[in-house]
C-alpha cells in the first residue's frame, strides 16, 4: 500500500494553569498564547476558578474549562481533564505551578500524553520534584538558579530545559512620553523624580522594604516620590505603614494598571525588594523601557541586571543599601540615562519574548512524539498492485 503525506498537523496543547489571578505565571501563560503560532498550535486551557484572566484567555479564542485543583486532585479534576484530552485530541500538556503539574502528571500517565511543567520559581518545590519523579514529566525553568538546583536535585538533563523569560520589546520601549494627567490622577507632582515598585502587595515580594526605603530617604531625597503599583493581601497594611511613617504624601498606592508601558515612562527609577524571584516580567518590562533598577540579588536576578552596568543589586531586604544606590540614581542624572539605555539594550539582545517563545515552541514540538500514520493518507490502489507487493516481499 503506497501513501501520500500531508502538511504536519497542529499541535493540540492542553495549558493546565495552577492559579487564574493576576501574576507573572498568569502573565507568562498569557504571551505565550498570544505568540504561539496559530497555523502550528491549538490551545485549550483548564483553570482551578474564573476570573478576568479566565475571561482574557476567552477573548484570544480559547476554550477555557473550569475545574478546582487543590494538590491533592480530585476525581473531579483527572476526569475533565481526560476528556479535555479526549475531546479536543490533545497531543501534550503544559503545566503552571506544583498543583497543576500534579494532575497534569496523573492525567499524562492515564492518557499516554507527554507532560511539561514550567516552574515559574527560584526553586523546585517538593511537590514539583514528586509529580516529575512519579510521572515522568519534563521541566522547563526559567532561570540558571533553578537550573542548577533541578539538577542537584537528580533531574536528569534529558528532562530539564532552561528557557529564560522574555519581555515584549516592541510593546516596552522608551519612546513613551510622561503623562502629567496620569500624575495628576494619582497625586504626583508633575517634575517630581519618582521611585517605582511593581508586584504582587503579598510577603513573598517584600512591599514593606519598599514603604521602608521611602522612610530612609525622607531626608536624603526629600523631593522624591515612591509609587507602588499593584494589588495584593498587604495593600491595607501599607497603607497603614505608610501614615504611621508620616508617607502619606509621598508613597502612592496607585492599585492595578493596564497601561504598564504609561507607567514605566512616569518613573525614574525601579525597585524589586523580593525575597524570592525567578525571572521577574516587571524588570524586564523597566529594563526593556530604558528604566536602571535596584534590586535584590535573589533567583535569575542576577542573569538580568548586570550589576553596575543596567541596574544596581542588592542584597535581600538591604533596605539601606538600597536606598543609598536609588539616591545615588536620582543624583545623577547621566548615569541614570546611561544605565537604563545598557539595560535597554540587554533586553533586546538577551530577554526578548520572540526568543524565549521559539524556544517554548521548539521544545513543545520536539515532546510531542511522531504521529506516524497519523500524518500520513492512505491512497487507494487496485488489488494487482497489493498482489505484486505482497509476492515481492516489499
Amino acid at each position: 500500500m503506497s501513501s501520500l503525506s500531508v502538511p504536519p498537523q497542529r499541535i493540540q496543547v492542553l495549558q493546565v494553569i495552577g492559579n487564574a489571578i493576576v501574576g507573572g505565571m498568569e502573565t507568562y501563560v498569557q504571551r505565550l498564547i498570544e505568540r504561539l503560532p496559530p497555523e502550528r498550535f491549538r490551545v485549550v486551557a483548564l483553570c482551578p476558578f474564573e476570573s478576568p484572566f479566565t475571561d482574557t484567555l476567552r477573548e484570544r479564542d480559547v476554550e477555557v474549562a473550569i475545574a478546582p485543583m487543590p494538590e491533592d486532585p480530585s476525581w473531579t479534576a483527572v476526569h475533565l481533564a481526560c476528556a479535555l484530552i479526549k475531546a479536543h485530541a490533545i497531543d501534550i500538556l503544559h503545566a503552571h505551578l506544583a498543583n497543576a503539574h500534579v494532575l497534569s502528571g496523573i492525567v499524562g500517565r492515564i492518557t499516554g500524553r507527554p507532560v511539561l511543567a514550567t516552574i515559574h520559581g527560584r526553586q523546585l518545590t517538593m511537590l514539583d520534584l514528586e509529580a516529575h519523579r512519579t510521572t515522568g514529566t519534563h521541566l522547563s525553568v526559567v532561570c540558571r538558579q533553578t537550573y542548577f538546583h533541578a539538577m542537584g536535585l537528580g533531574v536528569q538533563p534529558s528532562q530539564l530545559h532552561c528557557i529564560a523569560n522574555g519581555v515584549d520589546t516592541q510593546r516596552f520601549h522608551p519612546g513613551v512620553k510622561r503623562d502629567a494627567a496620569w500624575r495628576r490622577t494619582h497625586g504626583v507632582p508633575a517634575d517630581a523624580p519618582t521611585v517605582g515598585f511593581v508586584g504582587r502587595l503579598s510577603p513573598e515580594k517584600g512591599p514593606e522594604v519598599f514603604v521602608r526605603v521611602a522612610m530612609l530617604m525622607q531626608q536624603t531625597a526629600p523631593q522624591a516620590h515612591f509609587i507602588v503599583v499593584g494589588d495584593g493581601p498587604m495593600r491595607a497594611e501599607l497603607g497603614r505603614m505608610a501614615q504611621q511613617l508620616n508617607l502619606g504624601h509621598r508613597v502612592h498606592f496607585v492599585g492595578l494598571q493596564h497601561d504598564m508601558s504609561q507607567v514605566y515612562a512616569q518613573l525614574d527609577v525601579v525597585v524589586s525588594t523580593s525575597h524570592t524571584e525567578a525571572m521577574p516580567f516587571a524588570l524586564m518590562e523597566a529594563m526593556s523601557c530604558g528604566v536602571p533598577v535596584v534590586a535584590p540579588r535573589v533567583g535569575g536576578v542576577p542573569d538580568l541586571v548586570a550589576h553596575g552596568q543596567t541596574g544596581w543589586l542588592t542584597a535581600p531586604g538591604a533596605d539601606h543599601e538600597a536606598a543609598q544606590l536609588v539616591e545615588s540614581l536620582l543624583a545623577q542624572p547621566e548615569v541614570r540615562h546611561q544605565m537604563g539605555q545598557r539595560a535597554r539594550e540587554r533586553c533586546v539582545h538577551r530577554f526578548s519574548l520572540d526568543a524565549s517563545v521559539s524556544g517554548t515552541v521548539a521544545l513543545l514540538q520536539r515532546l510531542v512524539p511522531a504521529r506516524g500514520d497519523q500524518r500520513r493518507i492512505s491512497a487507494v490502489v487496485s488489488p494487482a498492485k497489493l498482489g505484486r507487493a505482497a509476492t515481492s516481499g516489499g
